[in-house]
């Protein structure tokens, strides 16, 4: 009897074991595809940005609550929330490195941004 009991355990583990297993690659294959898609959609140089800060542009943009990238704008939310999340007036330390993050992104962005509109300006001389 407990030989046969050890069996379907064994058995039913393996199963279950297996299973897992293969709903882990989906689940890695799924998120490789939509992290390809994410950055296909954005230029290569702010995918690029995306995935060395580990973070979208649109969810620093989210995050900081602005719908373009305005510097005064950027720098005026990320200050507000920056003080209002900070742990010594009972803030959350996970939610301040959250708008850190955000404004690097943003930050990179802009850095992005600018180093594009002085490249076509110079081509445009030319």
């Amino acid at each position: 009897q407990a030989k046969y009991l050890a069996q379907i355990i064994l058995v039913g583990a393996q199963v279950v074991g297996r299973a897992f297993m293969r709903a882990l690659r989906q689940e890695f294959a799924a998120s490789q595809a939509a992290a390809d898609a994410r950055g296909r959609a954005e230029r290569p140089q702010s995918a690029a940005a995306s995935r060395i800060i580990g973070i979208s542009l649109q969810e620093a943009q989210q995050i900081l609550n602005v719908s373009n990238l305005n510097p005064e704008e950027i720098q005026k939310n990320y200050d507000h929330l920056f003080k209002v999340n900070d742990k010594s007036v009972g803030g959350s330390f996970y939610l301040q490195s959250k708008v850190v993050r955000a404004k690097e992104r943003l930050d990179e962005e802009l850095r992005i941004q600018a180093k594009g509109d002085k490249d076509k300006g110079h081509k445009a001389e030319t």
